[in-house]
């Protein structure tokens, strides 16, 4: 009896295996002929979402990429123009001469922006080749009995020009805004090539977000080719 039940029971099994192979037999079948089953079309189903991953993977790095000029660009405004034997550079620190900075003029603390301006090679697939570099300084000395801001401008340590002011716009222009300012010279420039002009500015005295809202400092680039 205990044989025949055993038999039995191998016998329901084996059919319900059966029963089982069978119907999954007939929906790979299915699947296989609508194009979504386990065969040659999921395959292509795979790739296809594994393109999609890496394109938006691709699309995500260059948005992140784009967000961090734009930053740049909203903190310095770059504009180089070439003219004769000289490349004239104007740049723009906007929003540069904040309340903070303000408040630390006028009580009296000495408050110095300097700029970094670079003319740069774009070299593809290399570093990029620094053709020169100008330090252009602008300090502000404010005195609490006359309530006049003595401005100095430097351009590579030579005073560029001097003025005395108790205009808040004044002092503001002189510190932020630089107008075709002739830093650089084309001698060692090549016809048809792309270079670009990177403007870094800093600020002293550094005593945390006092001064510099920026942290330690922002930089911002533009790019242009030169033609003759």
């Amino acid at each position: 009896m205990t044989l025949r039940s055993g038999g039995s029971r191998a016998s329901v099994t084996l059919e319900a295996r059966t029963a089982d192979t069978r119907t999954v037999t007939n929906r790979a079948a299915r699947e296989s002929s609508s194009g979504t089953g386990p065969g040659r079309p999921a395959v292509h189903s795979l790739a296809g979402r594994a393109a999609g991953l890496v394109g938006f993977a691709i699309y995500a790095l260059v948005l992140t990429a784009s967000a961090a000029t734009l930053y740049a660009a909203e903190g310095l405004r770059i504009v180089p123009l070439v003219r004769d034997d000289s490349v004239l550079v104007s740049f723009e620190l906007t929003d540069g001469y904040t309340e903070a900075v303000r408040d630390a003029v006028k009580s009296g603390l000495k408050t110095t922006f300097t700029y970094t301006v670079e003319l740069r090679q774009d070299v593809p697939a290399w570093v990029d080749r620094t053709i020169a570099t100008s330090i252009v300084t602008i300090s502000v000395q404010y005195d609490n009995l006359t309530r006049r801001a003595t401005l100095v401008r430097t351009v590579d340590a030579h005073v560029d020009s001097t003025e005395t002011t108790e205009d808040d716009a004044v002092i503001r222009q002189w510190m932020t805004r630089f107008q075709k300012m002739p830093l650089f010279r084309t001698a060692e420039l090549e016809q048809n090539r792309e270079y670009y002009v990177r403007v870094g500015a800093t600020a002293r005295p550094t005593n945390g977000s006092m001064l510099w809202p920026w942290g330690s400092g922002i930089s911002g680039i533009t790019k242009f080719t030169f033609l003759r």
